[in-house]
């Protein structure tokens, strides 16, 4: 009997696909459900997608975590261990991982390592336990977490040991009642999934906690202006930055989308005294976005990177200004060579979501995505376990951690902030030229033959880039030197 519904089963099975095959290849794309292969491949599954979501609603799509493009080629960069020239650093040896942002303060920022848990605000992006799981992750690794553009939520800021609060577009936590008891301040301009453009949030979508937090009236939309209320010129935003460090005494900085007026908005920032500043490359995540927002505007996070570390270091910021990156973030190596571009510390937002429900996505599939578990409006938000949540955060930091002391051992080092340029090499021209390291392809003493001397048909293929010099090959005072 089993013998015969199996051959039953084939036989149908295998009528179908003939007939199938058939048609694929008789008739015309016009009456061929093959015409999606060709369509699909030329559009993109992700804008086709959104195509029709714009039809259906007359409206944006808001799409969550920001841009699915690859902007920053970071996988065009190693690092470089080391053999002989400088000897590997004893497995006994600690590798210090410790950061301080803002050191001109009154009072700096200490953190146990580099990477902090970026801004997402409740409400605006993320459910209160969510909240509450990521301030509490936080604390244990004795790092910091951040409000992102919402009022002070009481049971977040009793959780996290440090806490750094957004002095945002909307007005919420601009109080001194309110940014008086945070960390640090970080003065919100801009982000990179959505620039400086304004955003709205319904009132059917802000619930009674949401609505008390943000100090909202009854029905009322929760909306995030373009621009700082009270800041109309740079002059406006150097008060502002003067008066909140009088006040406080704690680290005050700027946080914008990276852009190639990056230098520009940079000198105006240090000339208000800035004790830290955070680009958001255009790679930046966001509970949801306008795609084109996300896709077409801003400065990836690796260009962005190098060309603020470069102007600091021009114009004498560096060790006085921190500087911190943010967007699309993921992995410890990318998180670890945007320190080694100059860097002082990184935020960490998708990633750390990812891992908080990493244990709990089946809850949620197939019918429901793994974001309903954690975002403000999902449906799936009180499925959250709290502590389970804050300590898949804790193994995934510390996992982070422990995979960038490794790097570190092999470069003969013993601090991550010893980490520089000079421990990278670049297997592209172009990002050589870009991120000013070697490019690997090519002998150290060859590197300015390359970049300054070669030519096609008398041009220069490269722009003079000064200095682009190798110098890995400097002696090094770390435990297990080669004497």
């Amino acid at each position: 009997m089993l013998r015969f519904i199996e051959n039953w089963v084939r036989s149908i099975v295998n009528e179908t696909v003939d007939k199938a095959l058939t048609r694929i290849v008789r008739d015309q794309y016009a009456e061929n459900l093959f015409e999606m292969v060709p369509v699909t491949g030329k559009v993109g599954a992700v804008a086709m997608t959104e195509t029709a979501m714009r039809a259906a609603r007359g409206m944006a799509p808001s799409r969550p975590l920001g841009s699915p493009i690859h902007f920053s080629p970071w996988e065009k960069l190693l690092f470089s261990p080391v053999h002989l020239i400088r000897m590997p650093t004893p497995e006994d040896v600690g590798i210090e991982t410790a950061t301080v942002i803002g050191p001109a303060a009154r009072h700096p920022l200490t953190l146990s390592m580099p990477i902090l848990i970026a801004g997402m605000s409740f409400g605006g992006a993320l459910s209160k336990r969510a909240k509450i799981a990521l301030a509490r992750a936080a604390s244990a690794v004795g790092t910091a977490t951040n409000t992102g553009e919402a009022g002070l939520l009481e049971e977040e800021r009793e959780a996290a040991d440090l806490l750094i609060g957004q002095y945002n577009r909307g007005g919420w936590l601009n109080d001194p009642e309110q940014y008086k008891r945070v960390d640090a301040i970080e003065i919100q301009l801009g982000q990179g999934a959505q620039a400086s453009a304004s955003q709205r949030t319904a009132a059917h979508n802000i619930g009674e906690e949401y609505r008390r937090v943000f100090r909202l009236a009854e029905g009322k939309p929760a909306v995030i202006h373009s621009r700082l209320p009270g800041v109309d010129r740079p002059g406006d935003f150097i008060r502002l930055v003067e008066r909140l460090r009088k006040e406080t005494g704690v680290p005050v900085g700027l946080k914008i989308a990276a852009t190639h007026h990056l230098e520009r908005e940079m000198e105006i920032a240090l000339a208000a005294g800035v004790d830290f500043i955070t680009v958001d490359g255009a790679e930046g995540g966001t509970h949801g976005g306008a795609p084109t927002l996300q896709d077409d505007v801003g400065l990836p996070t690796l260009f962005a990177v190098v060309r603020a570390s470069e102007f600091l270091a021009r114009t004498g910021g560096r060790g006085r200004v921190s500087l911190l990156a943010a967007g699309g973030l993921i992995t410890p190596g990318q998180m670890l060579k945007a320190l080694a571009l100059g860097a002082d510390a990184v935020y960490a937002g998708t990633a750390p979501l990812l891992a908080m429900v990493s244990d709990r996505m089946v809850e949620a599939l197939p019918f429901e995505p793994p974001t309903s578990l954690v975002v403000y409006t999902g449906k799936l938000t009180d499925q959250l376990d709290v502590e389970k949540g804050a300590r898949n955060v804790v193994r995934f930091l510390h996992a982070c951690v422990h995979e960038m002391e490794s790097v570190v051992q092999s470069l003969g080092k013993t601090a991550v902030a010893d980490v520089t340029k000079s421990d990278l090499i670049a297997l592209d021209p172009f990002v050589a030229w870009a991120a000013g390291v070697p490019w690997g392809w090519a002998a150290p003493e060859r590197q300015s033959e390359f970049f300054r001397a070669r030519t096609v048909d008398g041009v220069p293929c490269f722009p003079a880039r000064p200095p682009l010099q190798w110098e890995g090959a400097e002696t090094s005072s770390a435990p297990g030197e080669l004497q």
